[in-house]
């Protein structure tokens, strides 16, 4: 891979050696970053699971990458991070970040979500039954289908108060 000094370079690494370690726990890496604050820096790194994730994993994710990154072994990550020291934070993916992959969608099954498609269209519907190559979604009471690559961009909509799944109060 060669040694590169750039942030991206090595959040990319860090990525790289955690993939692994981390699926055998069950856990996907959904984000790496690594954040310069003061003489510190922050890493933080989201990771997901089918089911939704809870405080063991995080603390079993923590353990692990850990572990990884203090391995300055030849395939270690230490040397990813160099001297400085920093603060490791393991987060979830978090509802603030656009649904991207098949496995996004599925784990967010039966919420509300708003989905960009090419030509500007924009529709607001409840995640359905999803696979590899696209999603249901329930649009007013209407099943639509939606392939993935037509798929601009997908954020999951907060909801509060939300007693069932009939529908939305304050749809548009």
């Amino acid at each position: 891979m060669g040694t590169h000094s750039a942030q991206g370079a090595t959040a990319e690494r860090i990525e790289h050696v955690l993939v692994a370690p981390l699926a055998e726990l069950g856990l996907d890496v959904e984000a790496v970053e690594l954040t310069p604050a003061g003489k510190r820096r922050v890493l933080r790194i989201a990771v997901d699971t089918d089911g939704g994730l809870t405080l063991d994993d995080v603390a079993a994710a923590t353990k692990v990458i850990d572990r990884v990154l203090e391995d300055d072994g030849p395939d270690g990550a230490a040397d990813a991070l160099g001297e400085l020291p920093y603060t490791l934070e393991v987060t979830s993916r978090g509802v603030d970040r656009p649904l991207t992959l098949p496995r996004h969608w599925r784990r967010n099954e039966g919420r509300l979500v708003k989905a960009v498609l090419g030509g500007d269209e924009t529709l607001t519907g409840r995640i359905g039954a999803s696979d590899d190559e696209g999603v249901l979604l329930d649009v007013d009471g209407a099943e639509r289908r939606i392939a993935y690559a037509d798929v601009r961009k997908a954020l999951v909509q907060i909801e509060f108060n939300r007693k069932d799944r009939t529908k939305d109060k304050d749809a548009d």
